[in-house]
C-alpha cells in the first residue's frame, strides 16, 4: 500500500473514530457548553498534543519490528486486527441513549495552559489508546513499510484531531446543533464500528497471506 492510499484509509477510519462519543468528545463538549467556544478549543489542542504521545511510541515500536522481525510483524497484525473487529461489533451493537437537557451552568474557568493540560491529560491516559493506535497503524502495515510513513501517519492523525475537535467546539456552540448530536450519536457509533470491523477483517486478511 503506496503512501496516498494509506493516508486515505487513515482518515476515513480515524475520524469515524474521533466522531464516537468517548472521553474526548465528552471532555470537549462539557467544557464548551460550561465555558464557551474557546475553552473547547484550547482542550482540542490539548486532546491533540495527547495523541503526539501515543503515535510517537506506536510509530517508533512498530517501525522497529518491521525492521527486525517479519514473525512480529505478523503477530502484531493478528492481533491489531481482533481489536478492530472487537471495536467494530461493540459500536454496531451501540444504542440510542436518552437526551439530556443542556445547561446553561457555568463552571470555574481554568487558566488557558490547565485547559490543554486537561485535554492533553484525558487522551495521554486513556488506557485503550496503545492497543487502537497499534490497531490502527496494522492496517498500513507491510515488511516493505518505510519507517518514516508512520511517523507522517501520526502526524496527520494529529491534525485530523485538531480540526475534529476544533469543528466540534465550534458547532457545540450553538445549542441546536448540540442536540441534533445527542440524538445522532448511536448512529456515529454504528457506523464507525462497521467501518472497523470491515478494516479488522481486512488486516486478518492480508497477515494471512
Amino acid at each position: 500500500m503506496d503512501l496516498y492510499q494509506g493516508l486515505l484509509l487513515i482518515t476515513t477510519i480515524h475520524l469515524l473514530a474521533a466522531a464516537s462519543p468517548g472521553p474526548d468528545f465528552v471532555l470537549v463538549s462539557q467544557q464548551t457548553l460550561s465555558n464557551g467556544q474557546r475553552t473547547g478549543l484550547l482542550c482540542s489542542l490539548g486532546i491533540a498534543l495527547g495523541l503526539s504521545v501515543h503515535i510517537l511510541y506506536s510509530s517508533l515500536g512498530l517501525a522497529a519490528i518491521i525492521a527486525n522481525s517479519s514473525s512480529a510483524l505478523w503477530g502484531i497484525k493478528i492481533l491489531g486486527g481482533g481489536y478492530l473487529i472487537t471495536l467494530g461489533i461493540r459500536g454496531l451493537k451501540a444504542k440510542a441513549r436518552r437526551v439530556e437537557p443542556l445547561s446553561g451552568e457555568r463552571v470555574k474557568k481554568r487558566s488557558a495552559l490547565k485547559t490543554v493540560g486537561l485535554g492533553f491529560l484525558c487522551n495521554a491516559l486513556n488506557p485503550k489508546a496503545p492497543l487502537y493506535f497499534v490497531s490502527l497503524f496494522t492496517i498500513v502495515l507491510s515488511q516493505d513499510t518505510p519507517p518514516q510513513n508512520l511517523l507522517i501517519y501520526g502526524l496527520w492523525m494529529i491534525v485530523l484531531q485538531l480540526a475534529w475537535f476544533s469543528l466540534l467546539a465550534v458547532l457545540l456552540s450553538r445549542p441546536a446543533v448540540t442536540h441534533t448530536f445527542q440524538t445522532m450519536d448511536h448512529w456515529i457509533d454504528r457506523i464507525a464500528g462497521g467501518a472497523m470491523l470491515l478494516l479488522g477483517f481486512k488486516v486478518l486478511a492480508t497477515s494471512a497471506r
